[in-house]
């Protein structure tokens, strides 16, 4: 890569991440659940960390509730997620990764997941990673273990290691998702790495086809 594109479309890389996993194994988790609207009033991404899954972990006077996984150790550090199905679905709300990724989570594991959650973690450096059910199935046992829960990504292998278990699995991922987590870009900055071959582009097209640039408006001074 030889164009650096603006810092509004980098986030940070993604290329190896180790740490507990926790589990939420509910189905169907919304964004509305992910990140409650009152944490959408802001006019940046600050503290978005305290609206993830804020009704699940404080209660009505704003007290951690000791019975839910991410307020108890180890998980009080997780870096995995392991989920129900169809996580993250409902409306479309960006801030539900955003406060995520701020909580500490840069790899989220299901079955399915809502597809715009889905695109959003992408576009911010997360990994939302789809494994067959039987795979979360042996990883959501081990995340609930405090003494198993420890995992390790290796992003450019596409492997998972689980010292719990001992076992690396392996996965698929798209090739061009691959490389914008690797380098931290959104698709914007991803596209902007090929600016040069658009330029020369333009200038061959413009050469050929001279008709279908915009006319130029002159004025005699």
């Amino acid at each position: 890569m030889t164009f650096k594109p603006p810092a509004s479309h980098t986030r940070s890389p993604l290329t190896t991440l180790s740490g507990p996993a926790a589990a939420l194994s509910l189905p169907h988790v919304d964004t509305d659940q992910i990140m409650p609207k009152q944490f959408l009033k802001g006019i940046d991404r600050e503290g978005l960390s305290q609206g993830f899954l804020h009704d699940m972990r404080f209660d009505a006077a704003g007290q951690k509730r000791a019975d839910f996984v991410l307020n108890q150790a180890p998980w009080t550090e997780a870096q995995f997620l392991i989920t129900g199905p169809n996580f993250g679905c409902g409306s479309s709300r960006e801030h539900a990764v955003w406060g995520m990724q701020q909580l500490g989570i840069r790899c989220v594991i299901g079955a399915s997941f809502g597809g715009i959650f889905s695109d959003n973690c992408l576009r911010n450096g997360v990994l939302a990673l789809v494994l067959p059910e039987v795979d979360v199935a042996r990883l959501m046992r081990l995340a609930q273990d405090p003494l198993l829960c420890h995992m390790q990504l290796e992003l450019p292998t596409q492997s998972l290691y689980t010292s719990g278990d001992v076992q690396r699995l392996r996965f698929d991922l798209d090739p061009l998702h691959k490389e914008m987590l690797l380098h931290g870009l959104d698709a914007v900055g991803m596209s902007l790495t090929h600016a040069q071959d658009i330029r020369e582009f333009e200038t061959r097209y413009h050469t050929a086809s001279p008709w279908a640039a915009p006319r130029q408006n002159h004025t005699t001074p």
